[in-house]
């Protein structure tokens, strides 16, 4: 059964890359443009990993991931944040609410994979 994935980020060409990468990669993709529309989207939906951007409109990433780590549906999911920010202080902030994994934009696709694969045993 192929896995699925929340692709969540503000850009729409940046959820085009992950999701073109992620599905030449047999993943389920489905998408969000930020983090209270995939707050909306995993009331009704079960993914098997998210891969959020930090930087967003209304509710970021780092909000996203505390929201998910505070839920008991989702309190293990996997969370991979794929964003510009390099800031030590963002990324701790990430890691303190319980993402899963850091990469960098631009990203390399197989890198990406790599993780995804890596989180979605």
């Amino acid at each position: 059964m192929k896995k699925r994935v929340l692709v969540v980020d503000d850009s729409v060409t940046m959820r085009d890359m992950v999701a073109y990468t992620m599905k030449s990669a047999g993943f389920t993709v489905f998408e969000a443009d930020d983090g209270l529309n995939a707050i909306d989207f995993l009331d009704k939906q079960t993914v098997d990993l998210v891969i959020t951007d930090i930087n967003m409109p209304r509710l970021d990433g780092v909000g996203l991931i505390e929201k998910l780590r505070n839920s008991d549906i989702n309190r293990f999911l996997p969370i991979l944040c794929l964003t510009t920010e390099t800031d030590p202080n963002l990324k701790n902030a990430a890691k303190s609410a319980g993402a899963t994994g850091w990469l960098v934009k631009p990203f390399d696709p197989d890198v990406l994979v790599r993780a995804a694969h890596k989180v979605c045993l």
